[in-house]
């Protein structure tokens, strides 16, 4: 068992984009101390992220996420909106929920079908590399930007039926313009909704010069398709499962649609000022915006004991 915290709960759960990253793209100071608060008083804070894991660096450095807990001897992080949990201290893959391979054949098909390339996200340490973009459509350049600024590896190949670890995939995703994304999501969503996670949402963007730091743009969309019974609420409560803290100890602290399932699941849900309407209506609670630490103000009225 881990220590139990001095506040109301043992696990904070924090997405990043909105969340944790102020609108540059970056953890401010304040938001940084007040995590580091949260650890002092015995409360695990799991990273949980529509990002892998090497696409998370920034964060992971900004608030020492490889650091484990006290009495813990991994430092787990949620990663690829629920699909897969990582250990950040050892880099190795803890859990994952992979798809089903000739789900994602169809899948990729179906974008074939449309003229467009998906990129499929593997698991790093069992494949070896990170997306693997299946050549049947141009790389649009939100997902250009991404490959450039982001220390991932990628892989090319003309038909998914050349995948050369099809049991390694998680996630099978798409960014571009909201424009071109309206008729393929729709598209995605009814012929794949029925066995599988599918959701977009305004994709973080940015250019060569802004480095990593992107930010939100509502313009440009992100489709991600998971198997069915992926969400961030799947891997926290597995993970709080695993060290027996019960559901009300938990809380996470999120602003997009993928982070609804966790807002509802925990003990304790907590909205950013400028999260969507479907993640507020989830939560119990909202607090201050990322662009003025809302992640910290949570934090410090859970430490005072009045959250």
């Amino acid at each position: 068992m881990p220590p139990v915290s001095t506040a109301n709960y043992d696990l904070l759960a924090l997405d990043l984009d909105g969340t944790l990253f102020g609108p540059d793209g970056k953890v401010t100071p304040a938001t940084a101390d007040a995590v580091a608060r949260a650890r002092d008083a015995g409360i695990e804070v799991v990273i949980c992220t529509g990002r892998a894991m090497v696409e998370s660096t920034t964060a992971i450095e900004a608030i020492g996420a490889h650091l484990p807990a006290s009495g813990r001897d991994v430092a787990p992080m949620v990663c690829a909106g629920g699909a897969m949990v990582c250990d950040v201290a050892s880099g190795k893959t803890i859990h994952r929920w992979a798809m089903d391979d000739k789900l994602v054949s169809r899948l990729c098909d179906h974008f074939a079908e449309n003229q467009r390339a998906p990129l499929i996200l593997k698991d790093r340490e069992a494949a070896g590399f990170d997306y693997l973009v299946v050549d049947s459509g141009p790389i649009e350049p939100p997902s250009q930007w991404w490959f450039e600024v982001m220390d991932v590896e990628v892989k090319f190949i003309d038909h998914v039926s050349r995948d050369p670890h099809p049991e390694h995939s998680v996630r099978v995703g798409f960014a571009a313009t909201a424009e071109v994304m309206k008729t393929l999501a729709d598209s995605v969503h009814q012929k794949f909704g029925h066995e599988t996670l599918t959701q977009h949402f305004a994709a973080v963007a940015g250019s060569t010069n802004d480095g990593p730091h992107g930010v939100k743009d509502e313009s440009i969309h992100l489709l991600e398709v998971f198997d069915r019974q992926v969400n961030k609420w799947t891997a926290i409560h597995m993970l709080a499962m695993e060290q027996g803290i019960p559901r009300e100890r938990v809380c996470a602290i999120g602003d997009e649609v993928n982070d609804v399932a966790m807002l509802e699941g925990a003990g304790l849900g907590i909205a950013m000022a400028n999260a969507v309407p479907k993640a507020k209506e989830a939560a119990q609670l909202e607090t201050l915006s990322n662009a003025e630490d809302g992640v910290a103000h949570a934090i410090d009225k859970i430490l005072r004991g009045e959250w």
